[in-house]
């Protein structure tokens, strides 16, 4: 209390030569441009092929715009820093940052458990999943989806901004985020880390119940399949979804669920570049090239070019 409080922080980013701080800066440059390209050529693509307007392709949309931001909300802050340019960012808008990309990270795990609750629909109770799954309770789901997803995080970045910090004001990271504001507070930081557990448990470990016992079902549906070109593609049509999930669910775990935040930051900047940066470039590259229904509608968009 008698420090004189920071409001203004230095962000690290990575540390090494200007030779490789360039090279960090070309791949993430390059990622960004794919990513934001591949995500909305998708929404583009489904927008446009009306044998996509089904509930399935419209959570896509919705997760290929929600990537776009997530992306958006890491990339060119970071580059800023790698290059020396904006390493600084005030206490207001690094609150505002870890707010906005917590929540798309719990929109997105609300999401991919739609999706996989959608596809457990389509293939236990496919005679009925037009009647379970039309366009109203889609549209519902998804905005249930976003909603949840920022509110589940207010109370997290509220008490975030309640936080203390007298110094060092270095955050050891390319962007703000929980464990690095964590280890520079002064204050007592214990309410935070229990916010941010019971948050990831409610909305990481949650959803994700939702998901395996979504594929449980679906799992069993399809082992009871007589013919083998059935069980085939039962399987290709959730077989994008279940890569996207484990890589997701991986790496949030990874960051998210664990009782102490303050510690392996250099570690959790690795994992925290891999979900921000990599995974969104993955996953229009995943549902294009595992999807026969996508693929096709691209040879069509091609051809009338």
């Amino acid at each position: 209390e008698n420090g004189t409080r920071v409001e203004e922080f230095i962000l690290l980013g990575f540390p090494g030569t200007w030779q490789s701080r360039v090279c960090l800066v070309v791949v993430f440059a390059l990622t960004y441009s794919l990513t934001v390209i591949g995500n909305a050529s998708i929404i583009a693509l489904v927008w446009t092929s009306s044998n996509l307007h089904t509930p399935m392709y419209f959570f896509l949309c919705n997760l290929s715009f929600l990537e776009i931001w997530y992306t958006t909300g890491v990339v060119p802050k970071a580059i800023g820093v790698m290059l020396g340019t904006s390493q600084t960012i005030s206490f207001s808008v690094c609150i505002f940052q870890l707010f906005f990309l917590l929540s798309l990270g719990s929109t997105e795990c609300f999401l991919l458990s739609v999706m996989a609750y959608d596809r457990y629909l389509a293939i236990c109770y496919p005679l009925r999943y037009n009647s379970l799954m039309n366009s109203v309770v889609s549209a519902r789901l998804a905005l249930s989806s976003w909603v949840g997803g920022f509110l589940a995080i207010s109370l997290l970045a509220f008490l975030t901004s309640r936080l203390t910090f007298c110094g060092p004001d270095v955050i050891n990271h390319f962007l703000c985020d929980i464990d690095s504001c964590l280890a520079l507070s002064c204050s007592d930081t214990w309410p935070v880390e229990l916010a941010t557990f019971l948050v990831s448990i409610i909305v990481v470990v949650a959803s994700c119940v939702v998901t395996l016992v979504s594929y449980m079902y679906i799992i069993s549906s399809v082992l009871r399949i007589q013919s083998v070109h059935g069980r085939r593609k039962a399987f290709s049509t959730c077989s994008a979804h279940l890569s996207v999930v484990t890589i997701w669910y991986g790496s949030t775990m990874f960051l998210y669920v664990k009782p102490s935040a303050q510690k392996s930051l250099d570690l959790n900047k690795i994992v925290n570049t891999f979900s921000t940066v990599v995974t969104p470039l993955l996953n229009p590259f995943i549902y294009t090239l595992r999807n026969k229904e996508v693929k096709q509608a691209l040879g069509r968009a091609f051809r009338k070019k």
